[in-house]
């Protein structure tokens, strides 16, 4: 599947989390990344990524689809700014 992630953290755990998901994606622009991924790897991404996050305070907002067209938006943690449409 084809995704791109997103991530807003507390300035201690920005480091711990960009290493994390440039294991697993193509970092495109600070806490930004995007790229195929299996179901598998994914879950195991968020897996680990909660560990280090603080959900009370942190968001990993994750669009994932078949292709770039189509994409389907997950929010793991505190939603910074409700959006229904996404372009």
């Amino acid at each position: 599947m084809y995704v791109i992630l997103a991530y807003d953290c507390g300035e201690k755990r920005v480091a711990k989390l960009l290493k994390l998901c440039r294991k697993y994606l193509n970092w495109i622009q600070n806490s930004v990344f995007e790229g195929e991924i299996s179901d598998v790897k994914l879950k195991e991404l968020i897996f680990s990524a909660k560990k280090i996050m603080n959900t009370d305070e942190d968001s990993l907002i994750i669009f994932t689809g078949q292709s770039g067209k189509h994409l389907t938006k997950q929010i793991v943690g505190k939603e910074r700014n409700n959006t229904d449409i996404f372009l």
